[in-house]
């Protein structure tokens, strides 16, 4: 974890001025992909929804699910969204369960979690109920790493995350932090939330496999000297995959806000090109547009 010094490095040396390239890859997104996404959501076929940034809705065992949602227009009013949100919580059913994996502005959004009211059950690491609860929420459940939680016929597993946690300068790290594994019906999916590289990947793979669709960050890793102890980069990410084990990768934390000095378009170009190189089936990468549903 870096400390204020770096990021006053970071901040003072880094480019600001955008490249050619780096919204290349959003201009490709269909215009009117997100437009189905609330409809997709609404019958009880397994399905994936990608949000943008590290939010997912999936519906898995008739639940509707939402991973660190967050529908703000910008982080804390300040780093602007680049593409809408892929769905609105207002034109979505109920929703039933909602993970949060760390207290990072850009993962946990009081304002998003506002909008989803009452009616969930919030599941969050060690130490992060008590946000929750003063928003009036009576159904929060915290997990510590490898503990799980049961609801209906979903079992929601905390592992962990090379990472950290951060909501104000004086709470450094007095939260967990971590990912989820789901198990479900229909299959078992994993959400990293943010983290480094490390052998935890190959640990979650063994402990909780097999892994059916694996949620791995592929953007804000540059540059590597400040990002490489929290962030993977789109190779890292691919290593992850194989690491976990999984049948299906299905990328996020890219082109949604700009927070790190990399092009917006650049990962998942990355991210193809490996994956051509290792030879794996293309078909198990999703890159999804933001709005965009995939059955499961």
């Amino acid at each position: 974890m870096r400390g204020p010094r770096d990021i006053l490095a970071w901040k003072l040396g880094r480019r600001r001025e955008p490249r050619p390239d780096d919204f290349a890859a959003l201009d490709a997104i269909r215009p009117g992909v997100r437009d189905g996404a609330a409809e997709a959501m609404t019958g009880l076929a397994a399905r994936a929804c990608w949000v943008g940034h590290a939010s997912w809705l999936w519906r898995l065992g008739g639940q509707l699910i939402a991973i660190d949602p967050i529908f703000a227009t910008a982080i804390s009013g300040v780093v602007k969204r680049l593409t809408p949100p892929g769905a609105l919580p207002e034109a979505l059913p109920p929703v039933d369960l909602v993970l949060v994996t760390h207290d990072h502005r850009d993962h946990m959004d009081l304002p998003s979690l506002k909008r989803l009211g009452n009616g969930p059950t919030y599941i969050v690491p060690l130490g992060n109920g008590p946000r929750l609860t003063a928003l009036g929420f009576d159904k929060v459940i915290e997990l510590d790493w490898w503990q799980r939680h049961t609801i209906g016929s979903l079992e929601i597993e905390l592992v962990p995350a090379r990472h950290w946690s951060m909501r104000a300068p004086w709470n450094r790290n007095d939260t967990l932090w971590g990912g989820y594994v789901i198990r479900s019906p229909e299959g078992v999916a994993y959400h990293s939330g943010d983290t480094a590289w490390g052998d935890h990947f190959a640990e979650i793979g063994q402990r909780s496999g097999p892994i059916d669709w694996a949620m791995l960050p592929i953007g804000g890793y540059a540059p590597r000297w400040f990002m490489e102890p929290q962030h993977i980069d789109p190779i890292e990410a691919g290593r992850a995959f194989l690491d976990l084990g999984a049948r299906h990768m299905l990328a996020m934390h890219w082109g949604t806000f700009r927070l790190t000095d990399e092009a917006v378009g650049e990962p998942p170009a990355r991210l193809r090109a490996w994956w051509q190189d290792q030879a794996i089936e293309p078909e198990r990468l999703w890159i999804l547009d933001a709005g965009e549903t995939r059955a499961v």
